[in-house]
């Protein structure tokens, strides 16, 4: 029989506020354990919750980057189950009156085609504790600096079809919500957290089927493997004669594996009802107006920008848009090369996605953790584009920069003596030796091998250290023999 996948991921994102959703307590992530935990935060008697008001503005501009709607009312819920890392006993959630709804998500598939994924709410609600396992023999520590951080759970619809349109779809509200500037995305400090939905079905049945939930995955590979493993393991019961069962499930990387971890619940075990303690948020449109006012160019439009204002193409764009610093980083490049956009936009774009990238990854930093900043890069990429030394002297310069050798290409290009060779005289007299060393090279020309030209230009350019221009060398050495 075969089968289709069904996915649909819900996804728990951290706010970058300082504060907590219903405290004064700080959110910074690495303090010493249950340092950060409030009074408000644990609900100690006689204490009351306050809404953290840029809590409501972040949820706000997250709407409106999802082209959702925004509710003129929401209400918060208590959302009661029993873990020893939940100090109230119930979490503060929203349950029926989210405040956003009816959103969507465009997303590239690796074939190059576009989907739209419908994202169903998204709600407020303010993060558990942690416990802590593997520092403990036998026994389980509770860290409540997180509980009470702020989230929004994006609940998408199930509108995925595979582990890698599930893995695109996690990868764009990622990088949409680092442009929001309303979380950090550090997936392994938890600030954004995946829950895969993952169910089978025949293909052509309109039912879904039993569906499994995989928490907390914080890599994108990870999610990817998941979801194979899950399908997989789905498809192997229900071949088998046996049934899913509707569950919470675990990923185990180093297994390559999920495992269950305890029957799923509904919404009635969780006996819902709007909290006593807190108001409904009452959000007017001047509200909404002014959080689209907010809005930065997000990275759809940034990417057709690119394409249309720099002269990239559409593959180098949406490259270059994954992130909003590397996209800044890109835009400086640029503008340090100097001159038109248009020009030196696929140059910027190479030497960022080529040398740039290789080496950062060489080195696990990311783009701003970069030695060569966008100024020295686009120094350098001016340097190679106004004849002052070749591409392949540039990667040179290139790897000195990222030394720390210079401060600028400038610099080094005069230090180390790497400037272009541009007079004809001096270039006239390699290619004469190169025609006179290379006799059956120069025959092969000759008798219409022309490619072997190749081979030529680099003797050239090996004798001149690299530093005679490639095209005068080229055009040289093509006129010399043809006048053979």
């Amino acid at each position: 029989m075969a089968w289709e996948t069904v996915i649909g991921l819900e996804v728990h994102i951290q706010l970058a506020t300082q504060s907590k959703i219903f405290s004064t307590a700080p959110t910074a992530y690495g303090a010493e354990p249950n340092t950060q935990a409030s009074a408000v935060d644990i609900a100690l008697p006689g204490v009351l919750p306050v809404i953290n008001a840029n809590v409501i503005r972040m949820a706000t501009l997250f709407g409106l980057a999802i082209d959702a709607e925004i509710a003129p009312t929401s209400v918060f819920a208590r959302k009661h189950y029993f873990y020893p890392d939940l100090p109230k006993g119930y979490q503060i959630s929203q349950f029926e009156l989210p405040i956003v709804a009816a959103g969507h998500l465009d997303i590239v598939l690796p074939d190059g085609a576009e989907k739209r994924v419908g994202i169903t709410r998204a709600h407020l609600e303010e993060d558990a504790g942690k416990s802590l396992h593997e520092a403990f023999d036998r026994e389980t520590g509770i860290d409540l600096n997180r509980a009470g951080t702020p989230l929004v759970e994006c609940v998408s619809e199930p509108d995925m079809r595979s582990a890698a349109e599930a893995v695109a779809y996690a990868r764009k509200l990622h990088a949409l919500v680092q442009y929001l500037g309303i979380c950090d995305g550090n997936m392994q400090e938890g600030s954004f957290r995946v829950d895969a939905n993952v169910s089978v079905r025949p293909v052509g049945s309109s039912e879904f089927g039993t569906r499994t939930e995989t928490k907390n995955v914080n890599s994108f590979r990870f999610l990817e493997k998941a979801i194979e493993f899950e399908v997989d393991r789905q498809i192997d019961v229900l071949e088998s004669g046996g049934t899913i069962v509707q569950e919470t499930r675990l990923y185990d990387p180093d297994a390559d594996e999920t495992r269950s971890m305890r029957s799923k619940e509904e919404a009635h075990d969780y006996r819902y009802f709007p909290d006593p303690d807190l108001l409904p948020v009452v959000i007017d449109e001047a509200f909404v107006e002014a959080a689209r006012a907010d809005l930065p160019e997000l990275p759809d439009a940034k990417r057709e920008r690119f394409v249309a204002e720099y002269s990239v193409n559409a593959e180098d764009a949406a490259a270059l848009t994954n992130s909003r610093a590397l996209a800044d980083y890109f835009e400086a490049t640029v503008a340090a090369v100097g001159g038109e956009a248009s020009t030196h936009g696929k140059p910027a774009a190479n030497w960022i996605m080529g040398d740039l990238s290789g080496a950062l990854n060489r080195e696990g930093l990311t783009i701003t953790e970069s030695p060569v900043s966008a100024t020295q890069l686009g120094g350098l990429i001016a340097r190679v584009a106004d004849n002052t030394i070749s591409g392949k002297i540039g990667k040179d310069v290139f790897e000195a920069l990222f030394k720390g050798e210079g401060e600028n290409a400038d610099a080094i290009i005069e230090s180390k003596g790497l400037k272009q060779i541009t007079d004809t005289g001096a270039i006239e007299g390699f290619v004469d030796q190169v025609i006179a060393d290379n006799p059956d090279q120069v025959q092969q020309y000759l008798d219409g091998k022309t490619k072997i030209v190749g081979f030529l230009v680099g003797q050239v350019m090996k004798a001149s250290k690299g530093k005679a221009n490639p095209k005068d060398v080229n055009q040289m050495l093509v006129a010399k023999l043809d006048a053979l």
